[in-house]
């Protein structure tokens, strides 16, 4: 409940868990960006690499895990915790580990966001009218 001038407002349970979802789908969003921007960024060195993806993955849990439907978000996650666990579980991570996954973590981050911006460009009108020049 929320109290404004004396008036109570209250919120249904489908209006909190929209609030929620797009709560958490911000702090993937967060992470997902972050995550590139430091890969892309070769002057990080691999204790700060992962002292900034603990504090965004405390974050990330901090909002709680809500149920997505988007395969893109699903994805997302997936790659996000499979990330942790893979460098978590190296006792020690250092620059050399870094520099062997770099490449290969920015074109899985291009991979999601090719999955996620693929169905914004197709438009049904444009499908028709390219099937008539084949």
């Amino acid at each position: 409940m929320l109290w404004l001038r004396g008036f109570e407002i209250r919120y249904t349970q489908k209006q909190i868990d929209k609030y929620q979802r797009q709560k958490y789908i911000a702090e993937l969003e967060k992470v997902s960006k972050n995550l590139f921007r430091m890969f892309r960024n070769k002057e990080i060195g691999a204790d700060s690499f992962v002292e900034k993806f603990t504090q965004l993955k405390e974050r990330l849990a901090a909002v709680g895990k809500i149920p997505l439907d988007l395969e893109y978000y699903r994805e997302l996650e997936a790659y996000i915790d499979r990330l942790y666990h893979q460098i978590a579980s190296v006792e020690l991570f250092g620059n050399t580990a870094l520099d062997e996954i770099r490449e290969i973590e920015m074109g899985n981050l291009n991979r999601l966001q090719k999955l996620k911006n693929g169905k914004s460009y197709k438009k049904t009108k444009h499908k028709k009218s390219g099937e008539n020049w084949e």
